[in-house]
């Protein structure tokens, strides 16, 4: 699906509309307030679809005051949120470059969502992780100002080594699913030698309690998945360095197209598709690369301010104004 029109008429919020229906949080705020309408006192979102085999009805309600509320077929979940683990929607956004270009913390993050998809068993492991770390942490600080004895830090040592080798684990199994497609994917859309991997190994009990006299001092864990990189490389040079913004950019869309193509793969069900001004910085044979691998291949929504910036013919196309969608005729 192509939805056109021009600058500040509502395609993004379209998009935007689309991920909150389905996994139940925006891609661009956290504050409900910024998503209700102007002088709005709520707003809702309704949605049906197909997921899978299956069809389902999503309704997403919204209040500047109120607690976000959310419905599944019919039934109320416990949280809005609680619709990512239903329905997947993948987003390319603008500001996801930071993925490439911001802190290891950016990578890390994105790639512990996208273990959660490909392995829902073991979602809750990233937050598992977290948790145990800085438990650790306070116990460092409260062992090095006296307030605690030795024996309350050993537990949290035991803890954080034993979560942190299972997310390494499962990250490093998350990435050896998704390269081989990101390297498919980047070099379709003209990204050559594009590879992406894991950096950083487990930590045993026995190299925490030789670094506790480090950890100590600074009253952090300071070794850990929770300081592991995740590389994205053209031709074994860092993309974050040395890439420019139109390979960066390639390397994002990559990573989504990517993940993809693995859950389809795993679950036989492709996911929602939402792509934000993808085409805005590519040329004319990367867009008739993206279109080639969007076509056909599930439910992708593309986003521009004109249909002939897509160079093939969509399956739908819609036109977004001020206060309206409708279809292209």
């Amino acid at each position: 699906m192509l939805v056109s029109g021009p600058n500040g008429a509502g395609k993004t919020n379209f998009l935007e509309a689309l991920h909150v229906g389905t996994q139940g949080f925006s891609p661009r705020s956290r504050s409900d307030a910024q998503l209700v309408r102007f002088d709005a006192a709520a707003g809702r979102i309704r949605l049906r679809g197909v997921n899978g085999a299956n069809r389902f009805e999503a309704e997403v309600s919204l209040g500047p005051r109120e607690a976000r509320r959310a419905r599944l077929n019919g039934g109320a979940l416990s949280s809005a949120e609680q619709l990512r683990h239903e329905l997947r929607t993948l987003v390319f956004t603008p500001d996801r470059l930071a993925v490439v270009k911001a802190a290891p913390a950016v990578r890390r993050a994105y790639l512990d969502r996208a273990l959660a998809r490909l392995f829902p068993a073991r979602a809750a492991l990233p937050v598992e992780y977290a948790a145990a770390v800085g438990q650790r942490n306070a116990a460092l600080r409260r062992l090095a100002a006296g307030f605690s004895s030795a024996d309350a830090l050993p537990p949290w040592t035991e803890t954080v080594a034993s979560l942190g080798a299972e997310l390494v684990a499962a990250r490093e199994q998350a990435i050896a699913l998704l390269a081989p497609a990101f390297s498919r994917c980047a070099d379709t859309l003209g990204v050559t030698e594009a590879t992406l991997s894991y950096e950083g190994e487990p930590v045993t009990v026995a190299e925490y309690e030789e670094r506790l006299s480090r950890d100590l001092e600074r009253g952090l864990t300071g070794a850990g998945p929770h300081l592991h990189e995740v590389r994205l490389e053209k031709g074994g040079r860092d993309l974050r360095s040395f890439g420019s913004q139109g390979e960066q950019r390639v390397a994002v869309l990559a990573l989504v197209l990517a993940e993809a193509e693995t859950l389809t793969e795993r679950t036989g069900a492709r996911p929602l598709v939402l792509l934000d001004d993808v085409l805005s910085e590519l040329d004319g044979d990367r867009r008739l690369a993206l279109a080639a691998l969007v076509s056909g291949a599930g439910q992708t929504v593309l986003t521009a301010t004109a249909a002939r910036a897509f160079p093939l013919e969509p399956s739908q196309s819609l036109v977004v104004a001020p206060g309206e969608v409708r279809t292209l005729s």
